[in-house]
């Protein structure tokens, strides 16, 4: 293998265990609390990590459907955040 490929690996890596230590973080963050707000923002990073963590599978496999499946993601985190948002500040989601 030559050096390029090698500092590659390594930093596909860190990348994971960064992407890993960031979703555990979020899920304390989560469950601690304490307000609503912090657990609404904690699920939203975890959509961002999770996004981070199935880019990161696409690359170090080289499959392409993984990007597919990452605006999946990000498009489900955005609609749900928002849809949390606007309950916890009116009540409801449709008007």
């Amino acid at each position: 293998m030559s050096a390029a490929t090698e500092l590659m690996n390594f930093a596909i890596i860190v990348a994971f265990v960064t992407l890993g230590l960031g979703q555990i973080l979020s899920m304390v963050r989560l469950v601690l609390g304490p307000t609503s707000g912090d657990r609404i923002l904690a699920l939203d990073t975890m959509v961002i990590n999770a996004l981070g963590i199935v880019v990161m599978l696409g690359i170090h496999q080289g499959a392409q459907i993984y990007f597919e499946v990452s605006l999946l993601i990000a498009m489900l985190g955005f609609v749900s955040t928002v849809a949390l948002a606007r309950f916890m500040l009116r009540g409801d989601i449709i008007e």
